[in-house]
């Protein structure tokens, strides 16, 4: 078990942007065996650049070079999983090519903020959202679906991961900042009406996201009830995203 929790990412939040966007591209669109394969290794590339990110950074901000070189092994293998993966993947649909060349300029972006040993800012969390939230239209056109038709459920999935950010920094980082805690709900009130301009029942989940932002912040939530409240969220997001474009 502790070799287990070595290997696997301990970014627990991230499991959810991970997985609500894609499954909902899934729903949305008709489901394909593409998919299957597709999901393992998006999953299987997320462990792989989490373990790189964090040899870069600990090679730099560490003393221990045992500290970084704990990260090396999974790096490697990872890696290795998610190219023999791939490759099969790309032959079968080569335009998931153009899918891996759009993200990886914000993939760069989040390994230079760790080399600078700064992947807790604002702005590295806010990049590394894009790519979680563009899996919906690459899940969807896996299911034969199409840019138009995602369009619209991606933005609002970046609208509500995006504003994850600076929410879950008011809860534990940044609890004691008010300039935070103020930014954050004006996020969400925008996000709201973005929301809702996108389609009406968009405003239900969304107003939910602004109360949370203004309410939670400051009550001495533990870590473990932050975590639940925003899986209850993200499964919320992704059943109003199928009810609404499915």
């Amino acid at each position: 078990m502790s070799t287990l929790r070595r290997w696997i990412p301990n970014q627990h939040g991230a499991w959810a942007m991970l997985a609500v966007p894609y499954l909902a591209g899934v729903l949305i669109g008709s489901p394909s065996w593409l998919q299957l394969p597709l999901f393992l290794a998006w999953l299987l590339g997320y462990c792989a650049v989490f373990h790189t990110e964090q040899w870069v950074r600990l090679r730099r901000a560490s003393r221990n070079p045992r500290a970084a070189a704990r990260h090396r092994r999974p790096a490697l293998l990872f890696t290795t999983a998610t190219l023999a993966l791939g490759l099969p993947l790309l032959c079968a649909a080569p335009w998931l090519a153009l899918a891996a060349a759009a993200m990886a300029p914000f993939l760069a972006v989040n390994v230079l903020y760790a080399r600078r040993n700064r992947e807790r800012a604002l702005a590295n969390g806010l990049v590394a959202v894009v790519p979680a939230c563009g899996m919906l239209l690459v899940a969807l056109r896996a299911g034969g679906g199409t840019l138009a038709e995602g369009l619209a459920p991606a933005l609002a999935c970046l609208l509500y991961f995006a504003g994850t950010v600076p929410y879950v920094k008011t809860m534990i980082r940044e609890r004691n900042s008010e300039a935070y805690r103020r930014g954050s709900v004006a996020y969400h009130a925008v996000a709201l009406v973005a929301a809702a301009l996108l389609d009406p029942w968009l405003a239900v989940p969304f107003a939910l996201y602004l109360a949370r932002a203004a309410v939670l912040p400051g009550r001495g939530l533990g870590v473990p009830l932050v975590g639940a409240v925003e899986v209850g969220c993200s499964l919320l997001l992704l059943g109003f995203l199928v009810g609404v474009y499915g």
